[in-house]
């Protein structure tokens, strides 16, 4: 009988989704254990990063030896905050190991088949092309030693952005997607004008999302973030940072009296400024950021190359008189996003991928 692989690389996959923007600086990864052609086991690696997945789908199994053990990405094969993958692989007796992608991590990288193989173990590298894309982020991490940037916007059909007379200018399920586009980041960036303006709470207001707040960096470099923000109720469980560089030691207190935390640039002007900001906020420990700004600051992120996605929600709707910019469209109309197949109640998804951070 011919074992379908990629089915049960797939079913890995979509475990590890589970968890893609929440696990900190480690990968989101699924593991699935086969034995006698039926799943025994699944996890996904835990929220902050550890435990792995492998050791989660592993640990609690008792007969599971002669078992074949699916996983997206290489088995670790050094020891962290955890003892390797491997040693638990060997311990339970597995027979197979298949994994679609080999991890970037000097630590690991190609050692796993080695390893496994050496104790008898069959070990196969599969790569998924169909899910080619999901470690994407996680290989601009290793690669450059900053998050990876998403960034959304949404626009009216004749491409304005703020309505006169709407708080919002695409519908309620655009807005839906923008929340699941928030649980998917471990972080936000915004700014203080745009938070000012629109007293905003940057969260996950959809059922079973609703505790998920990403953390939020707020770009104020000269320090006018309103004091009285709906945000200030959730600053005791959710960290809010403050970009300034404005230094101001009673303005600063103040803010850190209400619970916002400070962290002092010299200067975000060009693309320079923004890559020691981006490598920063990674150091911090953060891998993933979606940037949910005004045109002035997104135009700012397109000029300088520094994002890697960009979502544009486009309302099937022309805003005219009722509608404004407080800048230019023109980068924006530039660029030239792939429509995405996304049921939107009339509403249309574009993305945009950059290559050049």
């Amino acid at each position: 009988m011919t074992i379908n692989h990629n089915y049960y690389i797939d079913l890995a996959f979509q475990i590890a989704e589970k968890n893609l923007g929440r696990t900190r600086l480690n990968p989101s990864v699924g593991t699935i254990i086969v034995k006698n052609d039926t799943v025994i086991s699944s996890a996904v690696t835990s929220c902050n990063g550890k435990p792995h997945s492998e050791f989660n789908a592993l640990k609690n199994l008792k007969n599971c030896a002669g078992a074949t053990l699916y996983t997206t990405l290489e088995p670790c094969t050094h020891y962290g905050q955890t003892p390797p993958c491997t040693n638990i692989i060997i311990k339970k007796k597995i027979k197979n190991v298949f994994y679609a992608f080999e991890d970037p991590d000097t630590r690991t990288f190609k050692k796993a088949k080695k390893f496994l193989k050496r104790r008898g173990i069959k070990t196969k590298l599969i790569y998924s092309k169909k899910n080619s894309k999901f470690y994407q982020s996680y290989f601009v991490n290793k690669k450059k030693s900053i998050p990876f940037i998403t960034a959304k916007i949404a626009v009216s059909k004749d491409y304005l952005t703020i309505s006169k007379q709407s708080k919002w200018i695409t519908n309620e399920t655009s807005r839906k997607i923008v929340h699941l586009l928030r649980n998917r980041h471990d972080c936000i960036l915004s700014t203080s004008k745009s938070i000012n303006n629109d007293d905003s709470l940057l969260n996950c207001r959809i059922n079973g999302l609703n505790n998920n707040k990403p953390d939020l960096f707020i770009v104020d470099l000269q320090l006018k973030l309103k004091k009285k923000l709906s945000l200030n109720k959730y600053l005791k469980v959710r960290k809010t940072f403050l970009i300034t560089s404005k230094n101001n030691l009673s303005k600063t207190l103040s803010y850190k009296k209400l619970g916002y935390k400070i962290i002092f640039i010299n200067k975000l002007e060009n693309k320079n400024d923004f890559i020691l900001l981006y490598k920063k906020i990674y150091n911090m420990g953060y891998s993933r950021m979606l940037v949910e700004s005004g045109l002035t600051f997104l135009n700012n992120l397109i000029r300088n190359k520094m994002i890697h996605d960009l979502y544009i929600f486009k309302s099937n709707k022309k805003l005219g008189k009722n509608g404004k910019n407080n800048n230019t469209s023109y980068y924006l109309k530039k660029v030239h996003p792939k429509l995405l197949k996304v049921n939107l109640n009339g509403d249309d998804l574009f993305k945009k991928e950059f290559n050049h951070v």
